[in-house]
């Protein structure tokens, strides 16, 4: 099972991005999703975006991992 978690995109270097995931600063590649703008969320697996994911949906993704974490 593979398991992605959204993050908002804050600065971009080339192909590497810095992301907010839920309060942590992570340091992703943009090599399998190029097309990102600062300001947009992406979902994030195993250090690479791999896809745009709407604000709303990310916010309700990471609100249901909070949850989860605090069961």
């Amino acid at each position: 099972m593979c398991l992605s978690v959204p993050g908002k995109i804050l600065k971009i270097e080339k192909s590497r991005a810095h992301a907010d995931v839920g309060g942590f600063l992570r340091e992703i590649s943009l090599d399998l999703c190029p097309n990102v703008s600062i300001g947009e969320y992406v979902l994030i697996h195993a250090g690479f975006a791999i896809q745009k994911v709407d604000e709303k949906e990310a916010e309700e993704s990471l609100a249901l991992l909070l949850r989860m974490a605090e069961t």
